[in-house]
């Protein structure tokens, strides 16, 4: 009997590492830029700097697509796939609607990425959050901030050692512990787009252009506790909860779909050969 071939993930070429690379170093300008600003700057929020964000991000993300494709040989069936992942995150994100960070869309991400790899992953992640917010009417300055910090979570989750032996008890543990932690650090990276801009006269943990670095870092660790560490709890707990539990299922799904859209199989062609007349 011939054993069923393991799905591996999509390994990353030059091309698509060029393209994550680059829409990395776009995403951290983009949450970067208000700590960089001048204290005499009148900047207000991200509603300036947001929908150009997001149109460079779309245009990174079909970049990423395609030279995912270009160098794995993935078929129309892949791609299908990823926009049925994309849209069943969406569903999942309503349930909770965030309530004290119940958000059972984490835990497919992280299964989702493990299986698709980091460049199938960071689409994935951008892409469901984008659908999500259409869905919930989420939809503002704070979206492609959103879209970046989801991709990076799923990105990472597809980054992670042994994605071809380990398998069972081992993988799922690796899997929770990393949404235990990217969990708190996707909350951490949210704050980033809000906090430079509450104003340094508005809280005493608000973020201050005058102050020195380590001043502003106690700073937006007090506000990471007093505003979010509640629901970034709920998020890590329910992310573990539900991939130790649905993550056995989950991922043998995945990998089984994975295998009947062809992912990484080459298509090769024979010479033909010429066909013999009878004499």
């Amino acid at each position: 009997m011939t054993p069923t071939p393991q799905a591996r993930p999509i390994r990353l070429g030059p091309r698509s590492t060029a393209a994550l690379a680059l829409v990395s170093t776009v995403g951290a300008v983009g949450f970067g830029w208000p700590f960089l600003a001048p204290p005499s700057s009148q900047i207000g929020t991200h509603t300036q700097d947001a929908p150009w964000l997001f149109a460079g991000l779309l245009v990174l993300l079909v970049a990423v697509v395609a030279a995912t494709i270009a160098e794995s040989g993935l078929g129309p069936k892949a791609v299908a796939m990823l926009g049925v992942l994309a849209a069943t995150g969406a569903a999942l994100r309503p349930i909770g609607a965030g309530t004290a960070g119940i958000e059972p869309m984490f835990f497919l991400m992280v299964l989702s990425g493990r299986v698709l790899g980091p460049g199938f992953g960071f689409t994935l992640g951008s892409l469901t959050m984008f659908a999500s917010a259409l869905l919930t009417g989420g939809v503002g300055p704070w979206m492609p901030f959103q879209m970046l910090a989801m991709g990076w979570f799923t990105m990472g989750a597809g980054l992670l050692p042994g994605p071809d032996r380990l398998r069972g008890r081992a993988e799922l543990a690796l899997l929770a512990g990393y949404g235990f932690l990217a969990a708190f650090a996707y909350g951490t990276i949210m704050n980033l787009a809000g906090w430079p801009f509450m104003g340094a006269l508005a809280s005493g943990i608000a973020f201050d252009p005058h102050a020195a670095v380590p001043a502003n870092l106690a700073r937006f660790l007090a506000y990471c506790v007093a505003t979010s560490l509640g629901w970034d709890l709920g998020r890590a707990v329910v992310t573990v909860a539900l991939t130790l539990t649905l993550g056995p299922a989950v991922l043998k799904a995945l990998r089984r779909a994975t295998r009947r859209a062809a992912f990484e199989t080459a298509v090769t062609f024979e010479p033909r050969r010429p066909v013999k007349h009878p004499t």
